[in-house]
């Protein structure tokens, strides 16, 4: 894997200075995802920063499920996650999962009760809401706060017991109801759902609130440095409560850190969940969604994933990066390593009259241009190939160098060929192009008799394997910001086009994930979910150009 130690944040300062001073003598981070979805991209940065700042300061990485809301919670995503980490290129030293504390968890909740620190309140959910206040104005005290220790302690066992419905009670922090900081208002600890849990099934039928647990279970594991994004800023002094209060012996402290944001994207798990949920989209992996599992199915390489974050830096300062950055980092790890082959996507028939009926000739041409070691392959060569139909027009515009009656061009790694006359249907769409060719200019034969201005691609169309090409746009139309549900007003129609063409008899053998970029259309990936043994599915990654620059 790549070396990040070259580059350096504000938070790698900080531990250096945290290991320098004796502070700590060794970092744990954790990457704490909640199993109510997939990963995406926002979270590569995350997950990135906690194991390479791991890996650099030979620390450790742990991977840890808060599944602490069994209603929105899966297995499903549990496995998800562990693919995707994998998958970016990181193990973890140690997998824990929030559940695993529910007892000592429960027992921090009893401490904090006989404290007085936390009781349990009555009200409605909208209640609650209604009397927490506003950001300008405080809120109101329950007219629960002041029971006695004795009662809190006695219904909070009674909540556990599964005596109450769900939303009939819950256990309040008692902190400041007139606090600035609108975090600190009395937050929930616990609430009631009788709901089973993907890990430990019917046992609870209360639950600790992901603020609540969160900072309990950092403390537990021993975690040095609590990283997370700029949006839980306002949630570090109930943090720190909650590892003072619950009077833990590792304390933990959080930095936080600007989320990614990309142009032309929502990242909410909300909002991708609705985007799969309503089927505007083929499921969590669809190649259009910022998912992991979107990215890998589309084609992009953990190494282009990881470079992008690096690139994209980590500061305090929210801001949006382009997504024609991420773009130009999977063009940069491909242009190496990945084969070039010709691809037909809207196929029109050239007949060479002049090529003898019935040959097949094999021609040279170089794997990668760009990396000789790849060395060579053969395509085959015959009387009747496919080519581009916007690389033929009956009546072209100033400087088209392409195929119209009377021109000549050069077929790619091939010869010479002459549009002499066109065929046309009843609508007047032509069908099929009649040429003739020239064997003196065969490529790599060293003919300098004259030049042609236009150089085209094309399949030989006897063994051309029938192929699916499937052309991605932005999902998101604009950058506006991810306000209620909006968005889905939003949805670019356009984001996925398929056609259907011809691939070179070479790909017949090509399995998902095979990468490779087809002349002049770009990098493509085989479909690891309808490419079968008698379909061949090829997503878009990317364009061979963008204007985007480093």
């Amino acid at each position: 894997m790549e070396n990040p130690s070259a580059s350096s944040n504000f938070i790698k300062n900080i531990v250096i200075e945290d290991l320098n001073s004796g502070k700590v003598d060794h970092i744990v981070t954790r990457f704490p995802p909640e199993p109510n979805g997939y990963l995406h991209i926002g979270h590569a940065k995350a997950i990135c920063i906690n194991f390479e700042l791991a890996d650099e300061f030979k620390g450790r990485a742990h991977l840890r499920f808060d599944d602490t809301n069994p209603v929105k919670e899966d297995i499903e995503y549990v496995e998800s996650i562990k693919e995707d980490i994998r998958w970016l290129g990181f193990e973890w030293d140690a997998l824990f999962y929030a559940s695993d504390y529910f007892e000592e968890m429960y027992n921090r909740a009893v401490l904090l009760i006989k404290k007085g620190k936390a009781y349990i309140d009555d009200q409605s959910a909208e209640e609650i809401r209604i009397t927490r206040g506003t950001l300008t104005q405080p809120g109101q005290d329950s007219p629960h706060r002041d029971r006695s220790v004795e009662e809190n302690l006695d219904l909070f066992e009674r909540m556990r017991n599964g005596e109450f419905k769900d939303g009939e009670r819950i256990l309040r922090a008692k902190i400041d109801m007139a606090s600035p900081n609108i975090n600190l208002r009395d937050p929930a600890l616990y609430r009631i759902s009788h709901t089973t849990h993907h890990n430990t099934g019917d046992k609870w039928c209360i639950y600790p609130m992901y603020t609540f647990a969160h900072p309990l279970e950092d403390a537990i594991e021993g975690v040095t440095h609590s990283l997370c994004s700029l949006e839980f800023e306002d949630q570090r002094p109930f943090y720190d409560w909650v590892i003072e209060e619950c009077e833990m012996s590792n304390q933990p402290k959080q930095y936080e850190f600007a989320r990614l944001n990309i142009t032309n994207t929502v990242m909410s798990k909300r909002f991708l969940k609705q985007l799969v949920d309503e089927n505007i989209v083929d499921g969590w992996d669809d190649p259009r969604m910022p998912t992991i599992s979107g990215l890998r199915r589309k084609g992009f390489t953990p190494e282009s994933i990881r470079t992008f974050v690096r690139e994209a830096g980590v500061t305090r300062s929210n801001s949006i990066v382009d997504e024609r950055m991420l773009e130009h980092f999977i063009r940069e790890d491909l242009k190496l390593k990945a084969p070039r082959t010709m691809a037909v996507l809207r196929p029109l028939k050239v007949v060479i009259t002049n090529y003898p009926e019935g040959q097949v000739e094999q021609l040279d041409a170089e794997i990668n241009p760009e990396n000789p070691e790849m060395g060579n392959r053969q395509i085959s060569f015959s009387r009747e190939i496919y080519i581009e139909q916007d690389d033929f027009m009956e009546n072209p515009p100033n400087k088209y160098f392409r195929l119209f009656p009377g021109n000549e061009v050069r077929l790619k790694n091939a010869y010479f060929i002459k549009c002499n006359e066109f065929i046309k249907d009843a609508e007047g769409n032509v069908t099929e192009i009649h040429c003739t060719y020239d064997p003196e200019t065969k490529s790599g034969s060293g003919f300098t008799g004259r030049k042609v201005k236009g150089t085209i691609h094309w399949v030989e169309a006897t063994q051309a394997i029938p192929a699916e090409f499937r052309l991605y746009e932005p999902l998101i139309m604009d950058d506006a910001k991810e306000e209620g549900d909006s968005f889905l007003d939003r949805i670019n129609p356009n984001s996925l086009q398929i056609i259907s063409g011809y691939v070179e008899p070479n790909m017949k053998d090509a399995t998902p994930h095979d990468k490779l970029q087809f002349f002049r259309h770009g990098y493509f990936n085989v479909d690891p979910k309808h490419t079968s043994a008698s379909k061949h599915v090829y997503n878009r990654i990317v364009s061979l150009k963008s204007s985007f620059e480093i």
